[in-house]
């Protein structure tokens, strides 16, 4: 517990116990009766509790979230130092202090009644290069610089909220969407202008003892007339999509048809060069066939000549080998006059008696 407020309970219970003795001594006076050393007992008790009080307005215990600025009647109104945090003296009923945080804050300005710093629709109403309005939600989140506390306060009195940072944020906001065209906020350059205000903000509270932690773009309303026209531009463009993708779609399947009939013509010209290869070689077995077979005639032929040529009568031979086996008789040459009987091919066959032919 603050002991800066455990002695305020004390200085009260002092100033209590006082006032009970005064009234004590009071009624007993009263009454014709004698309180033996009221008077110093109820001197000692307002001794008791004026210092308790002075001791508790002296000892003021700063909040390590805090700084506190000391406003005095001695030092020129105010002191150059503000309070770190911790138990620190003052003057008492000479200096007052007046606290303040050095933690982030947010100031959020926003459309929805319940969720912004004043209540109802606090959005900050803008307009584009191009002459749209539009409504932009936004939260700055900041902190007061611990360094210049003292001149923040001597500048502002504790209204820098009201007087700084609000105005200040609604200026640079409807300065940053004059830059852009509407489709450029809501599009391609909403980052930067959100790097636009953040970066303006950062510079200008900051001269005002203000750090600027981070600004948020939450929302960009638009006008109910544009929202209308953005929403039949994007049904226009999601249907003019699905005509390119069923387009894509068609030429794709073309593309797989032709790539089915260049497979099948392939295959075909393939099994073709494999039939013509195999026709080829076919035909190319039987020449070589054919000539093996002429060649080994043609052989057999001068080998026959060459017989015939040592033994004309092997001519003759060959001549009655290839008879038929029923002929019983057989031809000679005109200068022989005589036939010769052949034996009988069959059993039982008669026998032909040669004869002379004149």
């Amino acid at each position: 517990m603050d002991i800066s407020v455990v002695l305020q309970w004390l200085s009260s219970i002092a100033w209590l116990v006082a006032l009970g003795l005064i009234i004590l001594s009071v009624m007993r006076a009263a009454q014709g009766r004698k309180f033996k050393a009221a008077v110093a007992v109820i001197v000692g008790a307002i001794i008791f509790a004026v210092l308790l009080t002075s001791l508790s307005a002296g000892l003021i215990f700063v909040q390590p979230t805090d700084r506190g600025v000391v406003i005095s009647a001695l030092d020129e109104g105010i002191r150059p130092e503000a309070l770190s945090p911790g138990l620190n003296w003052v003057v008492p009923f000479l200096e007052n202090v007046i606290t303040y945080p050095i933690s982030r804050q947010t100031y959020t300005m926003s459309i929805a009644p319940e969720e912004g710093e004043i209540k109802g629709d606090d959005s900050v109403e803008a307009r584009t290069s191009d002459g749209q309005i539009v409504k932009v939600d936004a939260s700055v989140i900041f902190s007061i610089d611990p360094g210049v506390i003292v001149e923040t306060h001597i500048k502002w009195q504790g209204r820098y909220v009201d007087n700084l940072i609000r105005p200040l944020s609604r200026g640079i906001i409807r300065d940053g969407v004059s830059q852009f065209g509407i489709e450029e906020i809501y599009s391609s350059q909403r980052f930067e202008l959100s790097r636009y205000i953040s970066d303006t903000l950062s510079s200008d509270l900051g001269e005002g003892g203000i750090i600027v932690h981070d600004f948020v773009l939450r929302n960009i309303a638009f006008s109910d007339e544009y929202a209308d026209s953005v929403e039949q531009k994007q049904i226009a463009e999601q249907l003019a999509q699905q005509a390119a993708f069923v387009v894509q779609q068609r030429e794709q399947e073309a593309e797989q048809a032709r790539e089915v009939a260049r497979g099948q013509a392939d295959a075909v010209e393939i099994q073709a060069e494999g039939a013509a290869t195999a026709l080829v070689t076919k035909a190319k077995a039987e020449a070589e066939s054919r000539l093996i077979k002429a060649e080994a005639e043609a052989e057999a032929l001068e080998l026959i000549a060459a017989a015939l040529r040592d033994n004309p009568q092997v001519l003759t031979f060959e001549y009655i080998d290839k008879l038929a086996p029923g002929i019983q008789i057989m031809l000679v040459p005109s200068d022989n006059p005589w036939l010769l009987p052949l034996p009988s091919l069959e059993e039982g066959a008669g026998v032909v008696t040669p004869s002379v032919v004149p």
